[in-house]
């Protein structure tokens, strides 16, 4: 079977731990969208692997793992993973495939990225600094895109990158005042970059379309999470990316319909990083609560994740837009502790009760948490195999989510480990 992993909050929902589980099953994992800003974390034993470009299906050591097109690739960032995994034993030369029309991220990118958040000050989006969004707009702007296939042919790449240079200098210095960057510096890298990576360069749309002929099993993951989608996230306090399942089809070449099942993977409570609207948010003792417990600091960035109560017309509103089949449930210890849990059921905006999410900025500003309360539980859920054995208030909890979402919770996660993971 193939299956999509897709996120359907803010991200951080715990997507690198269930693609990982999945994998042992799987033929190839491809990861079809998103930057460097993801961060994506795989606990095997006592060794934990945080990975920001690579698939998630990158430790199994049998499956073939491809970075496509609609990835937006840093380079120095895919060979130090690549070479951190070499240290484990971990060894990609045979399984890496990088599509040749994935674009690249350089260092004017990230440059870029940084003087517009500065610039912005208060109003800042809130980004990682990453050079994602620059990238993104110069793939979409064409004229001074660079894709992976230019590391195969360094002689015309050195004379594209010195007019892309000249043209970021004048910008950067009309605009932000900014010292020029040098080219040859630039360049000098990117033969770095050509000479580990090339090995790696193919065409993986025909390579995935060969596979679906041969039957092979596919995973598709994504990268951040449904309400961080550029076109039905909470805008402009998005990524730069369709990170929602949407994305998977444009960011890879295989259409929805090779697709048996999409799989959302969902928190047992909500965080989101940065700036935007987050209408469960706990700034307050609880919030602080669900961050200690539930380690809620950034894999890419360090920075503490905002935390708040389940939202559940987020997660719906995921579900309708991305054709969810099934569920993953993360993070249900950390609620342990808690003697009664809030449920956002839906919010009242001007007066309007709805339990559809409204996307739109100025709508969902005005939007106030309708809750319900349901009891917690004391008891520490770590190392419980099976549903039934739960306390009883924690599988009332789940059948309350599964009702509110329409839609069954097929995973659920008691800890950071693939052990502590219960299959319904």
């Amino acid at each position: 079977m193939n299956k999509c992993i897709v996120g359907l909050q803010w991200g951080d929902e715990g997507k690198g731990k269930i693609v990982d589980i999945l994998a042992e099953k799987s033929n190839i994992v491809v990861r079809y969208g998103g930057g460097a800003n993801a961060g994506h974390t795989v606990v095997v034993g006592n060794n934990k692997f945080a990975l920001h470009l690579l698939p998630s299906g990158s430790i199994r050591p049998d499956v073939k793992c491809l970075i496509t097109n609609g990835v937006v690739l840093d380079p120095e960032v895919v060979i130090a993973e690549i070479e951190k995994l070499e240290k484990e034993n971990i060894n990609l030369k045979s399984r890496l495939l990088i599509s040749e029309n994935t674009h690249v991220v350089l260092d004017y990118h990230k440059k870029e990225d940084l003087l517009r958040e500065e610039a912005l000050g208060k109003n800042k989006i809130g980004t990682t600094i990453r050079g994602i969004g620059p990238c993104y707009a110069d793939k979409v702007g064409r004229s001074f895109a660079v894709r992976m296939a230019d590391f195969l042919d360094m002689e015309n790449f050195k004379t594209k990158l010195q007019k892309i240079v000249d043209y970021k200098n004048q910008y950067f210095g009309a605009i932000y005042n900014a010292e020029p960057m040098n080219a040859d510096e630039i360049y000098e890298k990117c033969k770095v970059y050509s000479e580990k990576l090339s090995p790696y360069i193919t065409d993986t749309t025909e390579f995935l379309h060969k596979a679906i002929s041969q039957k092979k099993s596919i995973l598709f993951e994504g990268a951040q999470g449904s309400l961080l989608d550029l076109d039905h996230g909470t805008f402009p306090f998005v990524t730069s990316s369709n990170s929602s399942s949407l994305g998977m089809s444009a960011g890879c070449g295989v259409p929805a319909k090779y697709v048996d099942e999409f799989i959302g993977v969902i928190k047992a409570y909500t965080t989101r990083v940065g700036a935007g609207p987050f209408p469960s948010e706990q700034e307050n003792d609880t919030g602080q609560y669900i961050r200690d417990r539930g380690h809620e600091y950034g894999t890419t960035t360090g920075r503490p994740r905002r935390c708040g109560w389940f939202d559940a017309v987020v997660v719906s509103y995921s579900v309708t837009i991305g054709g969810i089949d099934s569920l993953a449930l993360l993070h249900l210890d950390t609620l342990a502790g808690l003697k009664e849990l809030n449920i956002c059921k839906a919010y009242t905006i001007d007066g309007k009760e709805t339990t559809f999410f409204p996307s739109n900025l100025a709508k969902l500003e005005k939007a106030k948490p309708v809750y319900e309360t349901v009891p917690g539980w004391e008891e520490e859920i770590t190392e419980v195999k099976s549903f039934d054995d739960l306390p009883e208030n924690a599988k009332n909890y789940i059948y309350r989510l599964e009702e509110l979402i329409g839609i069954p919770i097929k995973m659920i996660g008691v800890g950071p480990k693939r052990s502590q993971t219960i299959f319904r």
